[in-house]
């Protein structure tokens, strides 16, 4: 794969690090935007937002290819700062971009862009759904994801990603939420936690999208959804994270449709007096815990002539806490 100079933005956050590493690691010349320090050693750091079109235009001068992952990524929120950031930042930085002869453009996208709602049983990546997707962050990234691929062409071609539940150590999202709650006793099992749900440990996550950024002139105006292809009941997938973190897994279930119903009234509830952290329940969130959604892998790994090197198993094992 010839080296590029990459614009990754969103480096600080939980996969955007992974990305800027596993770029670094490919022999790129890497550099990010983000609105803090990326931690990631050697990269050059921009710090600002893709919201800022001075910025933005800053960052990409020299840069022919961008990896793009930052969002505002949140089960609640003032539905104008999703906009703001994920439509918004997107077109901004598609236009910068195109200005600045960009040539591969990769969109870190999400399979929640065409959920909606019910059970996902070996789909593909079906196209996104701004209209009928589940929350903000959902019909927002719908949205972005449009926009990005209508801006495909033979100057600067673009790819789009959707990495399906990414987890791993140093996870703040899945993990450390999941694992919260089961140590307090907040976190129960919906329904029998039988739905197969798919899911992605970081390392692959981060390989799949450098894989893409080498497959882009191939593959370019597609969408691809990355998973382990390993799906697993949602009770036992939740459960080997507890028992890796060395926390007990919940003992207790909830009826999947109390929990929906109850998820529809704690959004109301938080559009009013929102809490300082996440909601507890979310209708897209019961919606995510109790129906299936596992994918075909199949085109992924064709196209991107990729394949994911860490297993569920593997990976639950890194997140077990160091021995002292």
């Amino acid at each position: 794969m010839s080296a590029h100079r990459v614009l990754v933005t969103g480096a600080s956050g939980f996969l955007g690090r992974a990305v800027a590493t596993a770029l670094v690691a490919a022999g790129h010349d890497v550099r990010t935007l983000q609105r803090r320090p990326s931690g990631v050693e050697g990269v050059q750091d921009v710090l600002g937002t893709v919201t800022d079109p001075a910025t933005v235009a800053s960052a990409l001068d020299g840069r022919d290819a961008v990896v793009h992952l930052a969002a505002k990524v949140s089960l609640a929120g003032d539905p104008a700062d999703f906009e703001r950031v994920n439509v918004g930042g997107t077109a901004t930085l598609l236009d910068a971009a195109r200005a600045a002869g960009v040539e591969r453009f990769v969109q870190v996208s999400s399979p929640s862009v065409a959920h909606l709602g019910t059970a996902i049983v070996g789909a593909d990546a079906d196209p996104a759904d701004p209209v009928h997707a589940r929350g903000d962050y959902a019909r927002t990234k719908a949205a972005a994801e449009l926009l990005a691929l209508r801006a495909d062409s033979d100057r600067m071609r673009v790819v789009a990603v959707r990495p399906h539940l990414v987890w791993g150590p140093g996870d703040t999202q899945l993990v450390e939420r999941v694992v919260e709650r089961a140590r307090a006793g907040r976190l129960p099992v919906l329904g029998h936690g039988a739905a197969l749900v798919d899911s992605t440990y970081v390392d692959n996550a981060a390989s799949a999208i450098v894989a893409a950024l080498a497959a882009v002139d191939r593959v370019h105006g597609n969408a691809y959804v990355v998973t382990n292809g390993e799906p697993r009941p949602v009770g036992e997938l939740i459960a080997g994270i507890c028992r890796a973190s060395g926390v007990r897994p919940p003992a207790w279930s909830v009826p999947a449709g109390l929990a929906r119903a109850a998820g529809g009234v704690v959004e109301a509830v938080w559009r009013v007096r929102p809490g300082a952290d996440e909601p507890p329940m979310t209708r897209f969130l019961a919606e995510q815990l109790s129906t299936a959604h596992w994918f075909d892998q199949r085109r992924t790994r064709a196209d991107l002539r990729w394949e994911p090197a860490v297993t569920i198993d593997e990976g639950l094992a890194r997140l077990a806490p160091p021995r002292a």
